[in-house]
């Protein structure tokens, strides 16, 4: 194996500063640092790790203490092995995997507001091993697509029918033509059908008028199909409807957009997680549960994608601060 880099900590605190003594503690917990002994910690030598060290540093000295930062490397292996056990994550992700199975064994009994307010709650603990996973390995990969099947479970109860993606390309089309027009999906709104529907009324056809169908076999003549097999706009190799739609009018460039875009994506097919993703699937799911109708449902819905537009599209207008993020 190649030799890894460390960072180590080393805080001197009067004894004085309990309060400060743990908020560092938890900081440092929460930061996935291993305890070599007392006021010892111990994180790799990363950017990020860096730092949660440096912060540490400034708490300490701002607390009358002393603090600093040492780096060193090791490619002896009695050495790396016990520090990259201090690391191992695999007991956290059993753990997940374990109640998981529970998940999956009350899925048949359970109604999709629960089944999903569940699931968002095992994303957001994986996501919290993850976070302090420093040296991914098997555990990790099998705990994430454990949740991906369970995603998958859950949309082939409460979401079935999802189309299968055709080959081709995108090819762009006039709005003008489809305007006022008549509109056709499969009824019981998911994510991509009702964000696509949003899309359709804000931004390409504002007059448009939707039919929600229990047989995509009988869906009226004139009517301009989307998100199912076979109609005018459905999922195109790696795109989703909402991809395909946004870019079929040009909308992709918009910010917004294709921020809801990756968030539709991640909820409909997988791929790369959206932090809002898993709250807007349980805000769904409750709406699916409220509304009479997917007239209302859409209603409903679109008021919560209006506002993660106007986030979204905020955040990008915000300049970039020092290290890149937006303000």
């Amino acid at each position: 194996m190649l030799a890894t880099d460390w960072l180590l900590l080393i805080i001197n605190l009067p004894g004085r500063n309990a309060a400060v003594r743990m908020r560092v503690w938890r900081a440092l917990k929460s930061a996935g640092a291993a305890s070599l002994r007392d006021g010892v910690y111990v994180l790799p030598q990363r950017a990020d790790c860096e730092t949660i060290f440096e912060l540490q540093v400034q708490e300490v000295t701002a607390a009358g203490g002393a603090a600093q930062v040492l780096t060193f490397a090791t490619d002896e292996a009695s050495t790396r092995t016990p520090l990259r056990h201090l690391f191992d994550r695999t007991q956290d992700y059993a753990d997940l995997l374990a109640t998981l199975d529970v998940f999956n064994d009350g899925l048949a009994g359970s109604t999709e507001p629960a089944a999903r307010r569940s699931l968002a709650a095992l994303r957001r603990e994986f996501a919290g091993v993850e976070a302090t996973d420093f040296f991914c390995g098997p555990a990790r990969q099998q705990a994430e697509a454990a949740l991906e099947d369970a995603e998958a479970a859950i949309n082939a109860r409460f979401a079935p029918d999802e189309p299968h993606a055709a080959p081709g390309r995108i090819v762009r089309r006039d709005k003008a033509k489809y305007l006022g027009r008549t509109w056709a999906t499969r009824a019981r709104l998911w994510v991509d059908r009702v964000a696509s529907a949003w899309l359709i009324r804000r931004f390409i056809d504002p007059e448009s008028r939707f039919v929600w169908l229990q047989d995509v076999g009988k869906r009226p003549r004139k009517a301009i199909g989307f998100d199912f097999d076979g109609a005018e706009f459905s999922h195109v190799g790696a795109r989703v409807s909402f991809e395909v739609l946004a870019t079929s009018f040009g909308l992709e460039k918009d910010p917004g957009i294709a921020r809801l875009g990756a968030m539709v994506h991640y909820l409909d097919v997988g791929g790369v997680p959206v932090p809002e993703a898993a709250g807007f699937a349980t805000i769904l799911a409750g709406a699916r549960a409220q509304t009479r109708d997917d007239d209302e449902l859409l209603a409903e819905i679109g008021k919560s994608l209006d506002y993660l537009y106007a986030a979204y599209a905020t955040a990008a207008d915000r300049p970039p601060d020092e290290s890149g993020a937006t303000r």
